[in-house]
């Protein structure tokens, strides 16, 4: 099978960054592609001009955008966890699925991760390989926070208790 015939039915294929983001920011505008994409270049000052800037330049933030136009915007089904590591616009989509309306998204109703780590966690997991090298590399470094926490765990935090006095 061909490289044209796999990307027939995937709508990034053909598609112009500018097209694209222009179709998304007349749909959404700039804060709600802030709120959900998590992009600076939405939120601060935001343009065509310069997000398109930044996004040409930053391969993250354009698969971002692009995963952000597939699933949110084309309403595709979520890729499965093979599928997630791949980039958006190589991405092949079975000819039975097509797109649907644009979702709904309210601003104030983006779900926003408490931490990095646990954004890592809800939307990528680590390879196998990975994981157990992470696993490793904690058993051999205790940290020296860890047992001071349990002697005063019931002390009130004092930030002047190891001052020179």
């Amino acid at each position: 099978m061909s490289q044209e015939n796999e990307q027939l039915n995937n709508p990034l294929h053909g598609l112009k960054l500018d097209i694209l983001l222009s179709e998304v920011v007349s749909h959404y505008g700039f804060d709600i592609l802030a709120e959900y994409t998590r992009l600076k270049c939405f939120k601060n000052n935001p343009s065509m001009v310069s997000s398109l800037k930044f996004l040409r330049k930053t391969d993250w933030a354009r698969e971002t955008l692009e995963r952000f136009y597939l699933y949110s915007y084309k309403n595709l089904p979520e890729p499965s966890d093979d599928e997630f590591e791949i980039p958006p616009r190589l991405r092949t989509i079975p000819l039975h699925i097509k797109a649907k309306e644009p979702k709904v998204l309210l601003r104030g109703e983006a779900i926003v991760p408490l931490s990095k780590d646990s954004f890592k966690e809800t939307h990528r997991t680590k390879p196998d390989h990975k994981k157990a090298h992470s696993r490793a590399n904690s058993a051999e470094k205790p940290s020296a926070s860890s047992a001071n926490d349990s002697s005063s765990e019931n002390k009130p935090f004092d930030p002047y208790a190891d001052a020179p006095r």
